[in-house]
């Protein structure tokens, strides 16, 4: 069942500063995705069932998703390109599809 209520509203953003700050926010995502994968394997044997989250090209390791998020904000409040991955804990094939 489709819900009506909540359209899909799609806008063009063209002002100088909200581009600019949304290009920094993805160069600080590129650098901290580029740190995870030269670290990958390391990363992802050593930390198993865990949540991960890279900012400021640094890794933090907690239980939950908000906990390492958290930490992660506390040591780099201003990187706003900062992620959260789980990893899970067996290493097993996977096939993600749309």
């Amino acid at each position: 069942m489709r819900d009506r209520n909540n359209p899909i509203v799609m806008e063009q953003v063209t002002d100088a500063h909200e581009l600019a700050v949304a290009r920094h926010r993805r160069e600080q995502f590129d650098r901290n995705s580029d740190w995870l994968q030269a670290h990958a394997s390391e990363v992802f044997s050593q930390h198993r069932g865990k949540c991960i989250c890279i900012a400021g090209a640094e890794l933090f390791v907690a239980d939950t998703a908000g906990e390492a998020l958290a930490l992660a904000t506390a040591a780099h409040p201003n990187d706003k390109g900062r992620f959260v991955h789980y990893v899970p804990r067996e290493k097993v094939a996977r096939i993600y599809a749309n």
